[in-house]
């Protein structure tokens, strides 16, 4: 995983209101106690400086993420709780500012930088060093940072980390090849949605699982077949898969098991349960069947891939909403219906 270099707020930041700061200050959204979408709030907080490798990027947008949801409610999968508070803080927030991904500007840069130039327009992903929502962030220039598609609005952009590093992460995991039978479940969320994407882009056979709203965006990413499972039970088609890539935590091992062909793949996103997660819920031996969870990691290597397909049009984050970053509070509590598609973005003016 990748690190950020970030001032932390302070104990007791001060909320404000305007976006003007004094030298050596920024906005940022900061909460400092676990709760509901109004626990988050605009504040100013020390301006990060670029040491000798590191690049100071002007936010324009960045993303309320499932990440940022979990960290803000320690809503966690079953088993993990005490794990997520001994992560995120025991008695509060240890990362006041959250955020995974941004698009912005590089506003300066250290004096040892060769890779980028100020005034560069570039994606960057925090991952669990969080800390893009905020004015400035500060990344190390061989982190998980690449120059901005140019297909990509800036919304697009900042949308690009998050869903599709998993999902890359977790394809590879299982080896995707072409002529893979792959099915998509939760295909219209940000990982799902990316998923599908990457997977044709693999040369697979796709299928997705949505929701009836959502079955013409998931055709429309590049689906080969859609299922409503509001209409339709996949476990019950009598289908079978290659890979199933699980991106809502409601197609457990016990359920779909019957779903995968042999030597078939069960790709478990972060809703994966303890026992999964430490192989207490494995397929039987002999059965040639794998499941697969943990932690995605991202390389910079990563975000090339994913700059390089989205430039040739192969890739195209899906952006649910756009709210002004004053309008946090709202952003987080579309995220927490689980009802988006694709990315909730926040934008940040001048």
């Amino acid at each position: 995983m990748n690190a950020i270099a970030l001032s932390s707020a302070p104990s007791s930041p001060t909320v404000v209101s305007s976006a003007r700061t004094e030298a050596g200050r920024m906005q940022a959204l900061v909460y400092t106690q676990y709760g509901p979408p109004e626990v988050v709030a605009l504040a100013e907080v020390p301006k990060p400086t670029p040491r000798d490798h590191e690049v100071l990027i002007r936010v324009r947008a960045t993303t309320v993420s499932t990440a940022d949801w979990r960290a803000r409610t320690l809503a966690m999968p079953p088993g993990f709780g005490l794990m997520g508070r001994l992560f995120f803080g025991v008695f509060g927030p240890r990362k006041k500012v959250l955020g995974t991904e941004l698009a912005g500007e590089i506003e300066s840069i250290g004096k040892a930088v060769t890779r980028f130039q100020v005034g560069d327009w570039v994606v960057a992903f925090t991952d669990v060093g969080f800390g893009a929502h905020a004015q400035y962030c500060v990344m190390p220039e061989t982190g998980a940072i690449v120059r901005k598609p140019a297909r990509l609005s800036v919304e697009q952009a900042a949308a690009m980390s998050f869903g599709a590093t998993t999902a890359l992460h977790f394809l590879r995991k299982g080896k995707i090849a072409r002529g893979d039978k792959v099915l998509v479940v939760g295909a219209s969320g940000a990982v799902g949605s990316a998923a599908v994407q990457l997977a044709r882009h693999f040369g697979a056979d796709v299928t997705g699982v949505c929701r009836s709203a959502n079955v013409e965006l998931v055709r429309s990413l590049g689906a080969h077949r859609v299922i409503d499972y509001t209409q339709e039970d996949f476990t019950q088609n009598g289908e079978t898969y290659d890979i199933i890539l699980d991106a809502t935590g409601s197609a457990p091992l016990s359920r779909c098991e019957r779903s995968l062909k042999p030597g078939g793949r069960l790709l478990i996103i972060l809703s994966a349960s303890l026992a999964q997660s430490i192989g207490l819920a494995w397929p039987a031996k002999g059965s040639g069947k794998k499941a697969i969870a943990g932690v995605a990691s991202v390389t910079a290597g990563d975000m090339e891939f994913l700059a390089g397909i989205a430039e040739a049009g192969a890739f195209v984050p899906v952006v649910d909403c756009v709210y002004p970053w004053e309008r946090a509070a709202e952003a987080h509590a579309r995220v927490e219906t689980g009802r988006k598609r694709g990315s909730v973005v926040l934008t940040l003016g001048a």
